[in-house]
């Protein structure tokens, strides 16, 4: 395979445990809605790259039918089951660098407003880098990129925690690895990044998160 591949990391979206931390000012429904739009632009925004092939990673396997009717056709679907963020990771890359795939972008599933150009920075990235991450604001990161599995990246880290990047940093280092970084980008995790998410919309050309918000959780939002 001559093509690089994206692939999203997704979990099928679940009331009660997607999206928890906008709950309040989200419902704990409206929270899971929101997930799920944002889902379906993120896929939209990758399905839109040329001369890149798309994947999705699931979890748990049980969601593939559900991923299989919200995909492009040709999407190529992983089923994956593991522990904890870094085992996901691991097994993706490993199946798909093992598929042939020349350079691997695995990304989050909720950032349909990622500037493309950062992509392609990714992959100009990877012509003299063995690793590339792109940080996220809050401490960990919404992208990486290898061409070959480097699976210490992965071990030994406190996932879900302002301490991911620096943690996987020091791996790196550690591990002899030449590292390139992209500018830094956001998660809609909070009320501040949904904030931040509506004063982008206007640039994003899939906004199907904007259907499921109210004027009066707009207002409530912090300025």
């Amino acid at each position: 395979m001559s093509k690089p591949v994206l692939v999203i990391i997704a979990k099928q979206p679940q009331v009660g445990t997607t999206k928890t931390r906008l709950s309040p000012p989200l419902s704990l429904s409206a929270a899971a809605g929101l997930f799920e739009a944002l889902l379906l632009d993120t896929i939209d925004l990758a399905a839109s790259i040329d001369g890149m092939d798309l994947a999705v990673a699931v979890t748990p396997p049980e969601s593939i039918p559900y991923f299989d009717g919200v995909t492009p056709p040709g999407t190529l679907l992983l089923p994956v089951s593991c522990p904890d963020i870094g085992d996901c990771l691991t097994q993706v890359f490993e199946q798909l660098l093992g598929r042939g795939y020349p350079r691997v972008l695995a990304f989050n599933s909720d950032g349909p407003s990622l500037p493309l150009a950062y992509i392609q920075a990714a992959l100009q990235l990877l012509d003299d880098h063995d690793v590339v991450y792109g940080p996220s604001e809050d401490g960990g990161y919404y992208l990486v990129a290898l061409d070959q599995l480097h699976p210490e990246l992965f071990r030994g880290i406190e996932w879900s925690t302002p301490r991911v990047m620096d943690q996987s940093l020091a791996v790196a280092h550690e591990a002899g690895l030449q590292v390139g970084l992209l500018p830094e980008w956001y998660d809609v995790d909070n009320a501040a990044g949904l904030k931040r998410l509506l004063q982008d919309a206007r640039n994003l050309p899939s906004r199907r998160f904007l259907a499921g918000l109210s004027p009066q959780v707009i207002d409530s939002l912090p300025n």
